[in-house]
């Protein structure tokens, strides 16, 4: 076995420990004492909910990782989400996990939820909620109630949902207390299992309020709902019956048009190149590959038996490779970062003998900007999905780079990120570093789904360099207040500040705050990119495109 392999062996043994401690919630005893009420935990509710045999993509699993540890921790940042299949369509479920401070939201809560929705209306998925939440967590209510990106903002997409004529289904299965409540009563159907509690004010905060002494079943039980508040159409007895008439409910929807580019589906062919990813790509980015045989590996096999993948300017801008190929029978444009290194010619009349020079894979050079700029513009023009492949070290600086225009060219692509309209997915397979983040369909670039694997590092530099500049400011502010540090001082500054740097490296840092969507092994990166097409395709609108100034 080589070095390589066991270190994609151990993380990926890593990535499966750290998913089950996720995935336990609040822990046994938690989850008896739900069973003790006589109800499902989240992803036993989930498991029932969804079609039988399917997969459940879970996504932000490890919301709230290693967050709030002072307060017992927030696992999965205390709701489960992710898209299932029920009968035969995918839909977004949002589930809370009362095993987790009885499903209270912690700010990360809440920014998970409008994630999940915002995923849900840029493809028009529809959405089941099953609602188990004792309201906000109110020590930290003011990190969870004011802002544009907090609790509010949950009813918000709720509305703007519904406008949209997206389909919302609610289950109350436990709590539903104080602003939480308008989220089940905003979608289109409620249901809610007997001995459920559905109020904006519970009985002790209504004593306190106004002195008025009410049982939890006068003020807000499903019975109360049903038959006098009229706020509940379906009340159901327990858990299973309530996951039934969901399910039941769910199968009358009417099914919408698939986007333009969805109808153009073919049969999915098994890639033409087989193997291991983790074969392919090292697990720290020192091992340098053919990007072209990732991509063969992700994509369909032709009828000729050959990749589909078919290259676009293939001998200009080598360090990004783009082209069109097939997925899961899905028409897509791949842009991917190159990790060979590239000799490339020049053009004549520069240094006196000098033809040639070496390029350095995962470094974004003006050509390759260019390249993938025009082809961002052709995939929009074919109105085909961007896929992007990221393992990228940044954009070329030097001399030679700022003369060529790295700035300007980079700026090009980069706005062509910006303002694409077809659906955008992005896969971290390494680096992911700095504005070379950004032109990759980073985050902030509004990809439909964002996944990385357990190789992934996401930052402004890499650690070396980052905690070389960090301790060399630490040692300069030393020198300035009249301290001069000897060589021990200065290697103790360097490991701690590189040890915190790494740390912050960790993709499962960047999965705890939402920065990517999930974190994925190599070998089910094809599976989860086609159910994400399918998830895309549900949307059968497309804007204009428009670039703004665009730089030449």
């Amino acid at each position: 076995m080589t070095q390589t392999t066991s270190a994609w062996q151990a993380a990926l043994d890593q990535l499966a420990q750290d998913q089950t401690k996720a995935r336990a919630g609040g822990g046994p005893k938690a989850a008896e004492r739900q069973h003790a009420k006589g109800r499902l935990t989240a992803r036993e509710r989930i498991a029932q909910l969804i079609d039988p045999g399917t997969p459940f993509d879970e996504l932000m699993t490890f919301a709230g990782w290693g967050m709030y540890e002072d307060l017992g921790g927030c696992p999965s940042g205390g709701t489960v989400a992710g898209i299932g299949h029920v009968h035969g369509r995918p839909w977004m479920i949002v589930a809370n996990d009362a095993t987790v401070k009885a499903g209270a939201f912690f700010p990360i809560t809440a920014k998970k939820v409008i994630r999940a929705q915002t995923i849900a209306l840029e493809n028009h998925l529809p959405v089941i909620y099953l609602v188990d939440s004792a309201g906000v967590y109110l020590p930290m209510q003011d990190e969870i109630f004011p802002d544009q990106d907090d609790f509010g903002r949950v009813f918000y997409l709720n509305a703007r949902m519904s406008a949209a004529g997206i389909p919302q289904i609610a289950a109350i299965m436990g709590n539903c207390v104080a602003g939480g409540a308008y989220l089940p009563v905003m979608c289109d159907t409620l249901v809610m299992t007997e001995g459920s509690g559905l109020y904006l004010a519970g009985p002790a905060l209504v004593k306190a309020a106004i002195g008025q002494v009410v049982d939890s079943e006068d003020l807000g039980g499903a019975d109360m709902h049903a038959s006098i508040a009229g706020t509940v159409d379906y009340k159901e007895k327990d858990d299973d019956a309530a996951l039934a008439r969901v399910r039941s409910l769910a199968d009358l929807y009417a099914q919408g048009d698939v986007a333009p580019w969805a109808r153009r589906r073919k049969d999915a062919l098994a890639p033409a190149v087989g193997g291991d990813l983790t074969d392919l790509v090292g697990f720290d980015s020192s091992k340098t590959y053919d990007v072209r045989d990732l991509i063969a590996r992700l994509a369909d096999a032709n009828e000729a038996g050959e990749s589909s993948f078919q290259e676009f300017k293939g001998e200009y801008g080598q360090t990004l490779v783009c082209g069109f190929a097939r997925v899961g029978g899905y028409p897509v444009g791949f842009v991917a970062n190159q990790r060979t290194v590239i000799k490339k010619q020049l053009k004549s009349g520069g240094e006196p003998g000098l033809r040639s020079r070496i390029e350095v894979g995962g470094v974004i050079y003006g050509d390759s900007a260019d390249k993938a700029a025009r082809f961002i513009l052709d995939a929009n023009q074919a109105g085909v999905p961007l896929v992007f492949l990221s393992d990228v070290t940044g954009f070329m600086v030097g001399r030679d780079s700022e003369q060529e225009g790295i700035i300007r060219r980079g700026a090009k692509l980069v706005n062509a990120v910006s303002n694409s309209v077809v659906p955008k997915i992005t896969i971290i397979t390494g680096g992911s570093y700095g504005a070379g983040n950004y032109a990759m369909n980073g985050k902030a670039y509004g990809p439909r789904f964002l996944f990385a694997w357990p190789s992934a590092k996401y930052a402004v530099m890499s650690g070396n360099a980052a905690a070389k500049t960090l301790m060399d400011i630490q040692v300069a502010a030393l020198k300035r207040a009249g301290h001069e540090p000897d060589d021990e001082e200065v290697a103790r500054l360097y490991a701690e500040v590189k040890a915190k740097y790494d740390q912050e490296l960790d993709p499962k840092y960047a999965a705890s705050r939402l920065w990517v969507d999930e974190l994925i092994r190599p070998d089910e990166t094809r599976e989860r990119l086609i159910r994400a097409l399918e998830a895309c395709a549900q949307n059968p609108t497309q804007d204009a495109l428009k670039v703004g100034v665009f730089q030449v």
